[in-house]
């Protein structure tokens, strides 16, 4: 028997297992990517101008699809969501108002919620159209009302063909804008 034969087997044993964990770890990165990809994060674009000045069209966005797993949205909060049973394969971006148990009311141009004027966040303009929200809507559990940053010129909540929206036609959290990069929740704030 030749010995030199039994030395190599431990180098081809060590060599064999360095090969299998760097193919096991190669599968790991893809599959963690996958995942981040699939669960955590999305990429879209803003269309249109209802959310200026905080969102321009073309705006490059990423959205956070994690940031409502274990709750709702806040009032202010930007989201995305895409509306079931709408034949368009886009994403929406509005900023929510109303959240579930809220009455919410437009009265001379101006928010209001459970009867009292909301004092915005951010910088917008009194609305010429009250639409549906002239007279006061309740929202019920898991429901929403959202408004474009850019009130009239922005289809939302208070118009039919958008209407409240659910919990679960909502994506995420507007939470990137990546041209010029920003934290989406910091643009256009009243100081």
């Amino acid at each position: 028997m030749d010995m030199n034969l039994y030395s190599k087997k431990p180098k081809y044993k060590k060599m064999l297992r360095g090969l299998l964990f760097w193919i096991l770890e190669i599968a790991g990165v893809i599959l963690a990517a996958y995942l981040i990809i699939e669960y955590a994060v999305d990429k879209t674009t803003m269309l249109g101008n209802s959310m200026e000045t905080t969102l321009k069209n073309g705006d490059k966005i990423i959205v956070n699809k994690l940031a409502y797993i274990r709750k709702g949205p806040d009032r202010y909060d930007v989201i995305v969501f895409k509306q079931s049973g709408k034949e368009h394969s886009y994403y929406s971006i509005k900023r929510v108002i109303g959240i579930p148990g809220d009455t919410v009311e437009i009265v001379d141009g101006f928010v209001y919620i459970n009867g009292v004027k909301l004092e915005e966040e951010i910088k917008v303009e009194p609305m010429r159209l009250a639409g549906l929200a002239a007279e006061p809507i309740t929202l019920e559990e898991e429901e929403y009302f959202v408004l474009g940053d850019n009130r009239n010129a922005s289809e939302d909540s208070r118009f039919a063909n958008i209407g409240l929206i659910v919990r679960d036609d909502i994506v995420g959290e507007a939470w990137l804008r990546l041209n010029p990069f920003s934290i989406i929740k910091k643009i256009n704030r009243e100081d």
